[in-house]
């Protein structure tokens, strides 16, 4: 059964997904630098716990809104702003749709979890195609690509990318069945009522 919050529920979701990608993005002039981003992250949650194709546009805006003012404010370097740059809009897509499909079939059991580790695995495999690939081949970077260097290179880095996204959706996973449990135990909490979770 697909997860559906409340009106107020998404849109305080919304923010806070909204405030970890400001807070987390990479190069942006933010102090939790330390900590990996949460892109990829808020585009697979938003669309397994939101799924509302508006709010997939806005952080696409709010992800080019922190690097413009990051490379115009904060002096980092556009060297990965590239005509390659638009990839990042199928990439943002993939990790999106990845969180609509495992919605779609999601259950409060143990017994969903495989296919979330798939919908991680496959969602951030093709953002990473289309990210690190698009900038590989079309970024103009590099001046003879190949795909024996691309894959070379696919293999370094894409378990920090998936391994990154895993941490956050694991976390987010955890902190939802946490908050499932209570709401089952006390009905009242928050006053949304035993079926908050369904309606």
């Amino acid at each position: 059964m697909p997860i559906k919050l409340t009106s107020r529920q998404q849109l305080a979701l919304g923010l806070v997904l909204g405030l970890t990608m400001i807070l987390t993005r990479p190069h942006s002039f933010n102090s939790l630098h330390h900590l990996p981003g949460t892109s990829w992250a808020v585009f697979f949650l938003a669309g397994l716990f939101i799924q509302r194709a508006g709010l997939f546009f806005a952080y696409c805006g709010l992800a080019a809104a922190i690097d413009y003012a990051a490379i115009t404010y904060a002096g980092v370097s556009n060297y990965c702003v590239t005509p390659a740059y638009a990839m990042l809009l199928p990439a943002y897509g993939a990790l999106w749709l990845g969180g609509r499909w495992y919605a779609r079939a999601h259950a409060d059991a143990v017994a969903t979890l495989p296919r979330l580790a798939l919908a991680v695995a496959g969602a951030a495999l093709v953002a990473e195609l289309f990210s690190s690939g698009g900038f590989y081949f079309l970024g103009g970077r590099f001046a003879e690509p190949t795909l024996a260097e691309f894959s070379a290179r696919l293999v370094r880095y894409f378990p920090h990318n998936l391994g990154t996204l895993a941490m956050y959706v694991t976390t987010a996973a955890v902190v939802y069945a946490a908050w499932a449990v209570w709401l089952r135990a006390d009905p009242e909490v928050l006053g949304t009522g035993q079926d908050s979770l369904h309606k």
